[in-house]
């Protein structure tokens, strides 16, 4: 892994809950094992755990504990300069990687397509892990 701290968009745990040897999997892994920090804002945990009560198989619990304070974020972030992403609720991830620093990982084609024009890294889980 490029990094120590990384962003991980929704879909990472999404991914991770459904395919225990893909690369979402062991980046949630890592997080847990202390090996990753999961840098996270409140906006950015309320999605992600918004997301995983809709789909009955994924535990929220589970999730919730890998949001540790060691990589919380409070500061301020920017989602309205990120015009590049099409999809307005991605912003937020792509703004918080701008502001901390650190790479997001998805799989979301709304972070992945304009990723040349951003001002952050952005890596699909596999590459993260490579």
């Amino acid at each position: 892994m490029p990094t120590s701290k990384a962003i991980l968009d929704t879909n990472v745990f999404v991914g991770s809950g459904f395919n225990s040897s893909s690369a979402s999997r062991k980046l949630v892994d890592a997080i847990r094992s202390g090996e990753l920090v999961l840098v996270w804002n409140e906006e950015t945990r309320r999605e992600t755990l918004a997301v995983l009560r809709k789909i009955p198989p994924l535990s929220h619990e589970d999730v919730e504990a890998l949001f540790g304070e060691e990589g919380r974020w409070d500061g301020e972030t920017h989602p309205e300069e990120f015009e590049l992403v099409e999809d307005p609720t991605d912003r937020k991830f792509a703004a918080l990687a701008h502001a901390a620093g650190v790479p997001v990982v998805t799989n979301d084609d709304d972070l992945l397509g304009p990723r040349e024009q951003l001002p952050v890294e952005v890596f699909t889980p596999s590459e993260f892990v490579s």
